[in-house]
């Protein structure tokens, strides 16, 4: 993609990084909804997977199938089998690596007949605290060279908690 860079972001404290990529994101959006250019153009941590329905390819990290459960459309013995092997992945949530996930999204595809689970995070070298983020370089030009009074404060808190990370 033209104008992007991709980086892989380590950082200490997942819950922190989290809820600050969440700010940033919520900031970026807002501006992205008044200007049209979002700087940030994706985040996969290393637990994110992707799980292809009949709506398209939705993602969720490995300790949310009790809550992505009810958001997949899919047949009950597809969801049933998924549901087996991620109760098997949390149960080893603390000795988790990227390998044993990459190992079981194969597994559960083979149990399922088809590829429909899906998982990058092993293939971008990623492993506990890393993430992968997209960022369009000319849309954060963009929107630094359009932005007055508030909508430039809201621009600025967001590119300065990127920059911890970056």
């Amino acid at each position: 993609m033209a104008g992007t860079i991709s980086k892989i972001i380590h950082f200490r404290d997942e819950e922190e990084f989290l809820d600050d990529m969440t700010g940033i994101m919520e900031r970026f959006s807002y501006l992205a909804s008044k200007y049209g250019h979002n700087p940030i153009e994706g985040l996969l941590l290393w637990d994110y997977i992707g799980v292809q329905d009949e709506e398209g390819v939705k993602i969720f990290r490995v300790g949310e199938f009790p809550y992505f459960e009810g958001t997949l459309r899919l047949d009950l013995e597809t969801l049933r089998v998924m549901e087996r092997y991620f109760d098997e992945m949390e149960s080893k949530w603390d000795e988790l690596r990227v390998e044993d996930i990459a190992y079981f999204v194969e597994m559960l595809n083979e149990a399922l007949g088809r590829e429909i689970v899906f998982y990058e995070a092993y293939d971008l070298g990623l492993d506990r605290n890393t993430a992968y983020i997209i960022i369009n370089i000319a849309n954060l030009h963009y929107l630094e060279s359009v932005l007055e009074g508030r909508d430039r404060e809201i621009f600025e808190e967001a590119v300065e908690m990127l920059m911890r990370y970056l």
